[in-house]
């Protein structure tokens, strides 16, 4: 029987009620894995220990909190490549993809490490004589932490870092599918100088153990990344019992290509949105807003710039895509390739299922074109490497067409007219905008989230994260 890896529950490795195995999705025949599937009893068990561990925890010292948060990052730094691609072989990305992820986690750590000492308390006049008045940030508690299989490593951290800075206990459920960077990361945060409690793993399915812990109202807090019909589940949940709630959930994220666009900044940006990381991510540029008067231009580079692409084993060299997840999300996305014909649009490019030396998920990167903006495919999340191409008539229609969602994430614009950029981040309905860049890609210090149905609750990362994982408390005092 093979190892089976533990949860990890008040400072200790404990057995599941079962286990899963984890497979390679650009091989089905590596076993990543085994590991233990949590019962709902144990949820219980973990929120209790964050609760005897934040006590603890909330009155450290923050050369305390820094030396720990700055260990953490520096072994993910010194174990990039080893992490990097555990991390390729359960979720498919790249290997410079993988390895840049557990970076930028440990990018993460560091920053937050900083946070730490920057932790500055506001002192205020009071509009009584006599009388002074300070604001402090106090940690909110026990944490939720439930992150998705896409971004296994760097979701999580942005969530547990920040928790963690601030003096807060987590309790930590990874999505399913990919719990092997989630156990990796555990192992190294249980080697630091934590109280028992402060850090536990829960791995297990949503439907049993992340629901427990959403419908806890022994945690003061829950951040979720995931689907949106999830996340109003979450929501529902935790307002019940007043749990402080933090939701990123879904995108349709548009790329306007304008008129006086750079065309070959164009083709690299669209690439980089829509089929980066197969095209598993949430700030994907799945809808491509294109003017008429570059329209042909830019889909004749494109489709060059696709024939040239490489999709195969996440670990072999030169390797452009990797696989898709699982076989459910190749199936669903193979199903909206169908969906998209039969309403209308014209397969461009790709559109099947790959084979390749070993037995993997793969997916030609996919594109349509002839589309409107209210077919299906472009108004559901895809979570694929397929895009859609939308022409339009100008400028004016393209940001209404942009805006036309009920998602608001990311959206991008090519072009080198000053007049038309300043327009365009003020009328885009959405959390962040790109300028001559792809709508994916953000960095670690800036506030991150999005509008509508794509968020709900405080911005993530930076120093807007305080506003999440930290209540205000007014202190008023007569000298």
């Amino acid at each position: 029987m093979s190892h089976v890896h533990a949860l990890y529950i008040d400072d200790t490795w404990v057995a599941g009620k079962d286990s899963i195995t984890n497979v390679n999705p650009s091989d089905t025949s590596d076993v990543v894995g085994t590991y233990a599937q949590a019962s709902v009893e144990q949820v219980g068990q973990a929120i209790a220990a964050a609760r005897r561990g934040f006590t603890e925890w909330r009155q450290s010292s923050l050369e305390s909190r820094y030396s720990v948060l700055m260990a953490i990052s520096d072994e993910l730094i010194a174990r990039k490549e080893e992490l990097g691609e555990l991390l390729c072989r359960e979720e498919g990305k790249t290997r410079v993809e993988g390895v840049g992820e557990v970076y930028r986690s440990a990018q993460f750590f560091h920053y937050y490490a900083a946070e730490v000492l920057r932790q500055i308390d506001e002192r205020i006049d009071s509009v009584r004589p006599g009388v002074e008045v300070d604001t402090r940030r106090e940690p909110v508690g026990v944490v939720g932490v439930i992150s998705p299989w896409n971004f296994p490593m760097a979701t999580a951290v942005w969530k547990i870092a920040p928790a963690l800075a601030f003096g807060n206990a987590v309790v930590f459920k990874p999505a399913n599918l990919v719990p092997a960077s989630a156990w990796a990361l555990t192992e190294i945060i249980s080697r630091q100088a934590l109280p028992a409690g402060t850090f536990n793993l829960l791995m297990g399915p949503g439907s049993s153990v992340g629901d427990a812990l959403i419908s806890s109202p022994e945690i003061d807090a829950l951040s979720f990344t995931g689907s949106l019909d999830v996340g109003r589940r979450v929501a529902a949940a935790t307002a019940g019992n007043l749990v402080k709630c933090q939701l990123e959930m879904g995108s349709k994220n548009a790329l306007i290509v304008a008129d006086d666009a750079d065309l070959d900044l164009a083709v690299e940006a669209a690439f980089a949105g829509a089929y980066s990381s197969t095209g598993q991510k949430c700030t994907a540029s799945s809808r491509l807003i294109v003017t008429e008067a570059v329209h042909d231009a830019f889909l004749e580079k494109l489709i060059a710039k696709l024939r040239t692409v490489r999709v195969g084993h996440a670990l072999e060299e030169d390797v452009h895509i990797g696989p898709v997840v699982d076989a459910r999300q190749l199936e669903s996305n193979l199903v909206w390739v169908e969906r998209a014909k039969a309403d209308g649009g014209t397969l461009a490019f790709g559109g099947e299922r790959l084979k390749r030396n070993t037995d993997g998920f793969f997916m030609a990167p996919t594109l349509f074109v002839g589309t409107t903006n209210d077919m299906a495919i472009n108004r559901e999340e895809i979570f694929g490497p397929i895009a859609c191409v939308i022409k339009v008539r100008d400028y004016e229609q393209a940001i209404a067409t942009l805006n036309d969602t009920n998602f608001g994430l990311t959206a991008g614009i090519i072009t080198n007219s000053l007049k038309l950029t300043s327009d365009f981040k003020a009328r885009a309905e959405t959390g962040c905008v790109m300028v001559n860049l792809a709508t994916a890609g953000t960095d670690y210090h800036v506030p991150f989230g999005g509008r509508k149905d794509s968020s709900f609750g405080p911005r993530e990362q930076g120093r807007y994260a305080r506003e999440f994982y930290t209540v205000v408390k007014t202190c008023y005092t007569k000298a």
